[in-house]
């Protein structure tokens, strides 16, 4: 099986073309950035480009048979995409619609789309369902549901095969310590935590303490990126035996406050965090986390991974790695839990 992975140098893109890897397929990846130097040697072809560029994405097909992609390349920043919106709509949409034409005209049916739970906006009831009102409060949210539409749209003109992955919050990093999420410009609360930590910036700002939640900060639901990529082989799997298209949300079913996360990584670490109080975001949801009943039903997907794991695993590569990839400061030790290994073994064997 060969698979074109749009945006597999990325952070979630990455870490599913290992998995995609470990599973027995060909990887064939287009991005802006080449793959990191550990998946290199493993990647079949990496075609560096935007995936708007006309021409690019035909000559992919034309010369490399493909049999589904797996498209992760966009932009994601719901803060960024207040500020800039056009950027959003043009990337996100402009490149799913770019994507979606060449593999029509290639003959190449079957996509799985990296999607967001910020499609849902602030949701009436948590957790929250495939089913719930989707009503997207920033520009990233409105340009994946953009996306989820055409895609459907494709599916019901030209029966392309689809599944749309509403991640929740992806965070966490290999167990192997080589791969995690570049810390530069993260804008997701998981990096810039260990960034305050490692004193490597300033104070963390916590953008409102005034929700009404609990302890007055918004709750997300923190999925391991390990998680998301085990949930792409299979969504890919269940596709290629069937042709039912689907909407599934990834998550732990489980909320966690900003606080909360600072605690557990206090934990962690064994450090302080230095904190400061800033005023909300545009477009942050207040309180949002998943059920993901219906991911467990079509792909055989559960979550194997806590919130402590996604912090333990975090801290390990900021720590080894703390200027990214290339700036490897000791070798990651080999004493990771090989139970944890094991489980994700068993999910991705589902």
């Amino acid at each position: 099986m060969r698979i074109l992975v749009t945006g597999g140098s990325g952070y979630i893109g990455a870490h599913t073309v290992r998995r995609l890897q470990q599973d027995g397929s060909a990887v064939v990846v287009v991005d802006r950035v080449p793959p990191p130097a550990v998946l290199r040697p493993g990647v079949e072809r990496f075609v560096e480009g935007d995936i708007r560029t006309p021409g690019l994405l035909d000559s992919v097909f034309a010369d490399t048979p493909i049999d589904a992609v797996i498209h992760l390349a966009a932009d994601k920043s719901v803060e960024a995409s207040v500020a800039d919106p056009g950027t959003y709509f043009s990337n996100n949409v402009g490149g799913t619609l770019a994507l979606l034409q060449a593999m029509h005209r290639a003959d190449v049916g079957t996509i799985v789309f990296s999607s967001t739970c910020a499609v849902y906006g602030t949701p009436d009831d948590v957790p929250v369902t495939e089913d719930s009102p989707v009503r997207p409060e920033s520009p990233y949210g409105a340009s994946k549901l953009m996306a989820e539409d055409i895609i459907d749209w494709y599916g019901r003109s030209h029966g392309l095969r689809h599944v749309a992955l509403r991640y929740f919050n992806a965070a966490g990093a290999a167990l192997e310590g080589d791969m995690g999420e570049d810390w530069a410009d993260a804008k997701t609360l998981v990096p810039r935590v260990m960034k305050a930590a490692l004193e490597r910036s300033g104070p963390l700002t916590i953008f409102g303490n005034d929700y009404p939640t609990p302890d007055g900060t918004t709750i997300r639901d923190y999925v391991h990126v390990l998680d998301l990529a085990d949930a792409h082989v299979l969504a890919v799997r269940a596709l290629l035996r069937s042709s039912t298209s689907a909407i599934l949300n990834l998550g732990t079913g489980v909320g966690t406050s900003v606080l909360e996360l600072i605690e557990m990584t206090r934990e962690v670490a064994g450090m302080s965090i230095p904190t400061e109080i800033g005023p909300r975001r545009p477009g942050d949801a207040v309180s949002l986390w998943a059920d993901t009943t219906r991911a467990a039903a079509e792909i055989s997907w559960r979550p194997q991974y806590t919130l402590r794991d996604i912090v333990e695993t975090a801290w390990r590569w900021h720590t080894t790695h703390p200027d990214g990839a290339s700036s490897a400061t000791q070798t990651p030790s080999p004493a990771w839990p090989a139970q944890r290994t094991i489980l994700r073994a068993s999910n991705a064997s589902a």
